[in-house]
């Protein structure tokens, strides 16, 4: 990225920030009652630009919603950032030469312990239900309840001994094995 971009990208956020993570919530609900020309003049604040002038004005809100919180609570990281461009690429490229997705989902990647920062929210569905873990800073936090690892979570939820990084899909099979040796 250019010096130049940089800075935009840095003024924008500056902009965005004028919202505190308190009142962010209450920002982001009044976008859902703006009229165009007022979401048009806050994307002109907060993205210093035009937006594209086909996007329907429901995508419109979310964009700002998602630059305000990104402003306050901060971006994704380029781990992130270079897997959701890979994803992109690939799409297009099986639309472009019109190959269907396969039934396989393509594998999530894996997510070192020390990178769950605290807030970091784990989902998995197990027995048709989907289950949400809130990584927190002395450990884990399900159904109001706070654990000290993800295998105490996993057996909470299913009732048997699970390696919970490998039940949450952070930890591959074949990694386990390889650690276990």
């Amino acid at each position: 990225m250019t010096t130049e971009g940089v800075k935009a990208r840095m003024a924008r956020a500056k902009s965005a920030r004028s919202v505190s993570e308190e009142g962010m919530g209450a920002a982001i609900a009044a976008l859902m009652n703006e009229d165009r020309a007022l979401l048009l003049e806050r994307w002109r604040k907060i993205l210093r630009g035009d937006p594209p002038a086909h996007l329907p004005t429901w995508l419109f809100r979310r964009v700002l919603a998602y630059r305000m919180q990104a402003a306050v609570l901060g971006d994704l990281d380029r781990s992130a950032v270079r897997l959701l461009d890979q994803i992109a690429a690939d799409h297009a490229g099986r639309r472009a030469t019109g190959k269907k997705l396969g039934k396989k989902p393509p594998p999530v990647p894996s997510v070192p312990r020390a990178r769950m920062n605290p807030g970091t929210i784990l989902i998995r569905e197990h027995d048709r239900q989907m289950h949400h873990v809130t990584v927190t800073t002395s450990g884990f936090r399900w159904n109001d309840n706070e654990y000290r690892s993800l295998t105490e979570v996993a057996f909470a939820i299913t009732g048997t001994r699970w390696n919970g990084p490998r039940f949450f899909g952070l930890r591959s099979k074949s990694s386990t094995s390889e650690v276990e040796r």
